[in-house]
């Protein structure tokens, strides 16, 4: 529902942004300023600022890039949405909230209604479970090892048997039959048109939202009534691939520990809670979502999906990783954690070792799933395992059908940056994979056969990826001073003409730099011009002095001032031109690394696999350095000077 500009303004003035920030961060505050540890990222020394004066109050971090005004802050703190955020807001403000026109008055009316009526529906299911009705379904509970506490917290009820007894209480309570329809308490039947209760001789789970209200219903089966649960229809207030069960409980301990576990069932989160693991949620019979992971990412950077050791668990993981790939973002990201064979989580919890309690150690207990979650797998480990299960790579085809797979499953990754991040380690992967040892080098060939020269030596297999020292251009001149310059003209230019990067943003960003400092300047001067798009170039490296950079900007300006196309003073054409070709220089070392790797496989294994690899990489080499001859080089002769 859009809000009014007026009335977001006015909630604005109102709230003091540095009273809600400081609900949650020790601020030192001086005037209209204040500042603190950054509450979204670990830090020893304060980088959080919240300014609060008459205009565009805000947070920034100079450390991460957190920023936002007060709404964000409680969004991204309480893992609200926008709605939800301001309606927080506004109570607190004393403001009513505007309805935009009479349908969404209507539809925001409606939703009140029905939250309503499941809020009877929940209190009359509690009362159940604790007369005579629910006695069945009390011992269900008592059996599963929970207290009369948790079973209280969690609201957990019984629908007893019979096809009218919760309608009849609805009635009694004046509500229409429509309405519960609507809300999923009630199902009408198609052919007799009979109106009868949806939950019956079940236990039952209140759903709720992130605000504690109860929204939908699971319930499950004590018998061999199918199916064993029964969750509610999607309605105007549930949709099951955006809602998580035990959200509203989670998402504390979930921000404070930085962690939130995501398990596959009501018992399982309850378990989990009782044996000291508050932060764990499920999906409601449903795979795992996209919305259902951006929601998690809200309260930590990579979520634990703890899934069954078995069959199911590594198909609830494949359908996971399938998944998260188009929607993976830097810094973002999932980790994969798996129970013994034939377990759940409170099976783990009342091991052996455990004398049937949820505290003890060894082989169960609150220790044995710590250890589990401990030893989660990183999400690009258990990627590489599902593309590579069951594989023969036997024979150079099918180690190049596994390569050309492998690259295409990467490809599904839409941002450009962790997709390149991920196709070098499958890269390297692959080079450890299919290295053979030095022992079983194949000897030379006879003279007379297939002759390459003398390779150069590549990374060695599983190291992490390092660009060359110097390549392209310097590789030919025979010059080694290359180095970090190509670089830092490359930052220069766009700093001095940022309109360059509303073209070339996507190339710049593909451009991956060695130096710790300079790729974090890459990624702050990328998302600035995102965020501000019509900067002039005086705003724009004002902006990113203000975030810190102002050393890492003087030193450029000291190592960049000869390069021409680079300066405040080249035109625009004259700049573009030059940041093309340095960017081509930067691609053709990226090439060398390549053809580095082709020829160390080839001299290890003469294979047509990896000859047809080699000469592939030989030809990409020359075709690069054929573009960028085509560019005249009068004006980047510096680059190649020491």
């Amino acid at each position: 529902m859009a809000l009014l500009p007026q009335f977001l303004e006015e909630l604005r003035r109102r709230i003091s942004i540095v009273d809600v920030v400081g609900r949650r961060v020790r601020l030192n505050r001086r005037g209209t300023q204040a500042t603190g540890l950054c509450p979204f990222h670990n830090e020893k020394s304060p980088s959080f600022h919240v300014y609060e004066g008459p205009d565009e109050p805000h947070y920034h971090c100079f450390g991460c890039g957190a920023h936002g005004d007060v709404i964000t802050f409680v969004m991204e703190t309480e893992g609200l949405q926008f709605r939800d955020a301001v309606e927080k807001l506004a109570g607190e403000a004393g403001l009513e909230i505007p309805r935009d026109n009479p349908e969404a008055r209507a539809r925001a009316e409606r939703q009140d209604t029905l939250a309503g009526v499941m809020e009877l529906a929940a209190r009359f299911f509690e009362s159940q479970l604790g007369g005579s009705a629910g006695r069945a379904g009390l011992e269900y509970f008592k059996g599963r090892g929970l207290n009369a506490e948790t079973i209280k917290r969690f609201r957990l009820g019984f629908a007893p048997e019979g096809f009218e007894v919760l309608k009849a209480k609805l009635a009694k309570e004046n509500i229409p039959e429509a309405l519960s329809i609507e809300a999923g308490l009630l199902v009408k039947h198609e052919d007799t048109g009979r109106i009868y209760d949806r939950f019956r001789g079940r236990v039952m789970f209140p759903i709720m939202d992130a605000k504690g209200r109860v929204i939908a219903f699971g319930g499950r089966a004590l018998g061999d009534e199918k199916p064993k649960y029964l969750n509610s229809p999607e309605t105007p207030l549930f949709h099951k691939g955006r809602t998580l069960y035990n959200l509203n409980q989670a998402q504390k301990p979930a921000r404070d520990r930085n962690e939130i576990v995501v398990v596959e069932g009501y018992m399982d989160v309850i378990a989990l809670a009782e044996g000291g693991f508050p932060h764990a949620v499920a999906p409601l019979g449903t795979a795992l979502t996209e919305d259902h992971i951006e929601l998690l990412w809200r309260f930590a950077q990579e979520p634990i999906l703890c899934f069954d050791g078995d069959a199911a668990g590594q198909k609830a993981a494949a359908r996971a990783v399938e998944r998260v790939l188009p929607v993976l973002k830097p810094g973002l990201s999932l980790r994969f954690a798996y129970l013994p064979q034939g377990q759940d989580p409170d099976d783990l919890l009342r091991g052996p070792s455990s004398g049937g309690g949820r505290g003890g150690t060894g082989g169960g207990g609150t220790a044995a799933m710590r250890q589990v979650l401990e030893q989660a797998l990183p999400l690009v480990q258990v990627f590489w395992q599902e593309v590579l299960a069951g594989r023969a790579l036997d024979t150079p085809e099918r180690r190049s059908g596994f390569r050309r797979d492998l690259l295409a499953a990467v490809g599904r990754i839409a941002d450009r940056g962790v997709q390149e991040d991920y196709r070098r380690d499958m890269l390297a992967r692959l080079d450890q994979m299919f290295a053979a040892p030095r022992s079983a080098i194949a000897p030379r060939p006879a003279p007379g056969g297939p002759r390459f020269g003398r390779f150069p030596q590549a990374r060695q297999p599983g190291m992490p990826f390092q660009h060359l020292e110097g390549g392209g251009e310097a590789a030919r001149r025979g010059i080694a001073g290359v180095k970090k310059l190509p670089y830092e003209v490359l930052l220069m230019g766009v700093i001095n003409h940022p309109d360059l990067l509303h073209r070339h943003g996507e190339a710049v960003a593909l451009i991956p730099i060695p130096d710790r400092q300079l790729d974090k300047l890459k990624g702050a001067l990328l998302d600035l011009a995102t965020r501000h798009p019509d900067l002039d170039a005086n705003d724009f490296k004002n902006h990113l002095m203000d975030l810190g950079f102002s050393g890492a900007i003087e030193t450029l300006v000291r190592h960049t001032g000869k390069i021409r196309f680079a300066l405040p003073s080249a035109g625009q054409a004259q700049a573009e031109a030059g940041l093309l070709h340095v960017m081509a220089i930067l691609r053709e070392t990226e090439m060398e690394v390549e053809l580095e790797a082709a020829a160390r496989a080839l001299e290890e294994d003469m294979s047509q696999e990896n000859l047809d690899r080699f000469q592939a990489a030989q030809q990409q080499k020359l075709d690069a350095e054929s573009r960028r001859r085509d560019l005249d080089l009068a004006d980047f002769d510096p680059l190649f000077k020491n």
